[in-house]
């Protein structure tokens, strides 16, 4: 679990209902930061595109930065989800590509929150912005486990430099799928892409074309 979270304050009691509504605002602010920017955007546009008052809204959040707070940690926690639940239980090869493509398939699905998230993050206030980048080291650090984990059963031989760099590329390589989809999309679906990238990922880590 990460510290320093950012705690979004609100006056509503009801769980269920605070999480309904700040995945409306997330939606809205998504679809606005990146049409217009997140400094040109105001909390009575997230408040008219999620669909509800501007009262409304600040009963849910104190500032637009946390709509922005909440849409990276949303895509975090998708992330953990999705992977963690792989982890590097056997060191096998297999898991590293299972892990690949669940966390692939999310870039896919919230491709505009990826793309938000790296263009607005500077926009944080600081103690949030710690925050969100420590969850992104924490990310990384799943497919380092992993490396790891192989390299222990026998399945991969990297040093501790290239396990370090190696999960850094596999977590930079799937977020091409959003910043470059303008021109990928032309000629690849997701499937192909990720097996493509997953073709190129294990040749760099010396897995022959038969473990592949």
């Amino acid at each position: 679990m990460t510290e320093g979270k950012h705690l979004v304050q609100t006056s509503v009691k009801d769980e269920q209902l605070i999480q309904k509504r700040r995945q409306q605002m997330i939606a809205a602010g998504v679809k606005l930061f990146k049409e217009k920017g997140f400094h040109r955007t105001t909390t009575r546009e997230i408040a008219k595109e999620a669909g509800f008052s501007i009262g409304t809204l600040y009963e849910y959040i104190r500032t637009k930065e946390d709509v922005l707070y909440l849409v990276c940690d949303g895509i975090y926690d998708e992330v953990f989800a999705r992977i963690e639940s792989v982890g590097a239980k056997n060191g096998t090869i297999d898991e590293l590509k299972s892990a690949i493509r669940y966390y692939y398939s999310v870039i896919h699905e919230m491709q505009d929150e990826f793309v938000v998230m790296y263009q607005e993050t500077k926009s944080l206030p600081k103690e949030s912005l710690q925050y969100v980048l420590r969850k992104e080291e924490e990310m990384t650090a799943i497919f380092r486990g992993i490396l790891k984990s192989c390299v222990e059963s026998g399945e991969l031989t990297l040093s501790g430099p290239e396990v370090e760099l190696y999960a850094h590329t596999i977590f930079t390589q799937g977020q091409m799928w959003a910043f470059r989809r303008w021109a990928l999309h032309k000629n690849y679906s997701i499937d192909e892409f990720t097996d493509l990238q997953v073709a190129f990922i294990l040749r760099g880590l010396g897995v022959t074309k038969g473990e592949n």
